[in-house]
């Protein structure tokens, strides 16, 4: 199969799909790897070293987007990526589909088959194509808070730190899965208060055997998460809000509670989501502010970190184009349930619930789907 590695065109987003181990394993496994002069250069690999590992580098991305097979990316497909989709392409990368309309119409028009990281499953129930990110995410907004809180970056001078004589600074994080326990293991070992809400006992109950004595949890309700509004300096939030809820966990008004100097970091950056006060930021202008409070609502936070975020992700993700590039994608969705979770469009339909309810969009079961082929 042919394979097309691209460069990146969101701004400030370094990382890239693929690693040159791993195109050196799909090269071994007789596929053709294109890749786009300097798709690499942002996390820290040369063309040379795409080079050696047997790809082709080709400074065209026009060229490499009309004759390949398979588009192997980070982001999501961009405007100016549409005119390049095609019904014989398949488009593996994130896809995030139910918060960007156009680019699923996009998807839907052309044909192409198109599969979302975001939504590949495993046997645990998990989101293992995510996860990665998601760690680095929430060791990311951790890192953001410290910075911001500094006096010379617009913060009120606060180190996110245990220092004697000063009191210890409180972090709330709300959610426990790998987001917020990148945040709470970064924040309590740098010997912060840090309070944990989740609904899921026993994840917590996990993570209390992992996390030192410093970290509190607490059963996300109301009346807890009003009671840590009040005396956290940091907010972080971690967990996905569903696109169709127009409620919230912390609205606006809940702002007011909280302490002079007190910042929120939105991991997760849902729009109106979860914190009815955020909207997504970029790494060029990362922060803003309601009701006095700063908000971080960075949407892409691990591409700070592209060499680590570009290796985990590759390390994901290789074994699902593997999967692709020598079964053929069709006997490679009817053959893993999990990859076939992660199907958004097929020859026009989409295949993705939550998308089809969220925008009436006609829904096609991608179980169904492979019992026609």
């Amino acid at each position: 199969m042919k394979i097309g590695v691209m460069k990146e065109i969101k701004p400030s987003e370094y990382r890239v799909a693929a690693i040159p181990s791993a195109v050196a394993e799909l090269v071994r496994r007789g596929n053709e790897v294109f890749v786009e002069h300097d798709a690499g250069k942002g996390s820290g690999f040369s063309d040379d070293d795409y080079r050696e590992a047997g790809a082709v580098v080709e400074a065209d991305a026009a060229k490499i987007w009309n004759s390949v097979d398979l588009v192997y990316k980070v982001k999501e497909i961009f405007p100016e990526e549409y005119k390049y989709l095609r019904k014989d392409m398949i488009v593996f990368t994130y896809i995030h589909s139910n918060a960007h309309l156009d680019q699923t119409e996009a998807l839907l028009k052309s044909g192409c088959t198109s599969i979302a990281y975001e939504d590949i499953s495993d046997d645990r129930g998990q989101w293992p194509l995510l996860s990665p990110m998601s760690e680095l995410a929430g060791k990311g907004g951790f890192l953001a808070a410290l910075h911001f809180q500094q006096t010379v970056n617009g913060g009120p001078g606060r180190l996110l730190a245990n220092v004697c004589g000063a009191p210890a600074p409180v972090v709330t994080i709300i959610g426990c899965g790998h987001s917020g326990m990148g945040a709470a293991e970064l924040a309590s070992s740098f010997g912060c208060q840090v309070n944990i809400l989740d609904i899921n006992y026993n994840a917590m109950l996990e993570a209390k055997e992992i996390l030192p004595k410093n970290v509190s949890f607490l059963f996300s309700n109301r009346t807890n998460l009003l009671k840590c509004l009040k005396e956290t300096d940091v907010l972080i939030n971690c967990i996905l809000w569903p696109k169709t809820r127009k409620d919230h966990l912390v609205y606006r008004e809940d702002l007011k509670l909280m302490k002079p100097g007190s910042m929120i970091v939105d991991v997760a950056c849902d729009d109106e989501g979860a914190l009815e006060t955020c909207r997504s930021t970029t790494h060029t202008d990362p922060v803003y502010y309601e009701e006095g409070i700063m908000h971080y609502c960075v949407d892409n936070i691990p591409s700070a970190f592209a060499q680590t975020a570009s290796t985990t992700l590759s390390n994901a993700t290789l074994p699902f184009a593997e999967a692709i590039a020598s079964k053929g994608v069709e006997k490679a969705l009817k053959d893993d349930k999990h990859l076939r979770r992660g199907l958004t469009t097929y020859d026009g339909k989409l295949t993705l619930l939550e998308t089809a309810e969220k925008y009436n969009i006609p829904f096609v079961s991608p179980d169904d789907l492979v019992k026609e082929f």
